[in-house]
């Protein structure tokens, strides 16, 4: 009787954990970009207007906003003026620093040609002998390159159960081991401590010359 007590409580938790965690991540985010209403005045908000709120306005407004922003932009009047912002952010020390990183790490995730994270490596972290998972995030500098007389890949360690944080190193080409496996699968092992092995971790490896 415990045992298949047991059983579905373990069961009724697969599914309501999972579905739980998904529907407030959503809600996180759909709160986030709602309260862009935020940046309107207070006389043109609908409460002051309507005199009720209009849930997800807010979400109206931002892809509104994105949308208008990229179609001025693309222009050559909009081009001209984002250059010239741009120049003057980077007369700002610390602002400069914050915006250029940014600037470039979207630029790139965001890319059609962008060839970052759809690769995932088996590496040995942080000694022989004991391996890791590791994501391919680009060619190391080439600066690096003549340090070390090897060509080197970059390669983003993810830490677990969260895999924003994690460590970035520079690799020999031949050091690493290339997993045929999806990268969304290689990101559940990880977030999920070892514990859901995906089908397509069962695969076979194939050496990365």
């Amino acid at each position: 009787m415990f045992a298949k007590l047991r059983k579905f409580i373990i069961t009724g938790l697969l599914i309501w954990i999972p579905l739980g965690i998904t529907i407030l991540v959503i809600k996180l985010l759909v709160d986030l970009l709602d309260k862009t209403i935020l940046l309107l005045p207070p006389s043109w908000r609908p409460e002051a207007l309507l005199g009720f709120d209009i849930p997800g306005l807010g979400i109206f407004i931002s892809a509104i906003v994105i949308f208008v922003t990229g179609f001025i932009l693309t222009n050559f009047v909009g081009r001209r003026l984002i250059k010239w912002a741009e120049k003057l952010l980077d007369r700002i020390p610390l602002v400069r620093s914050i915006y250029s990183a940014v600037k470039q790490v979207t630029a790139t995730v965001l890319s059609p040609e962008n060839e970052t994270f759809n690769e995932v490596f088996l590496i040995e972290y942080p000694r022989k002998e004991i391996w890791t998972l590791g994501f391919k995030t680009g060619d190391s500098p080439k600066a690096f390159e003549k340090v070390t007389g090897e060509e080197l890949l970059t390669i983003f360690v993810p830490t677990t159960p969260n895999p924003t944080s994690g460590f970035i190193l520079y690799i020999p080409r031949n050091d690493v081991t290339e997993l045929d496996i999806d990268v969304e699968d290689a990101l559940k092992l990880v977030m999920s401590l070892g514990v859901v092995t995906p089908e397509t971790v069962q695969k076979h490896t194939k050496e990365h010359h």
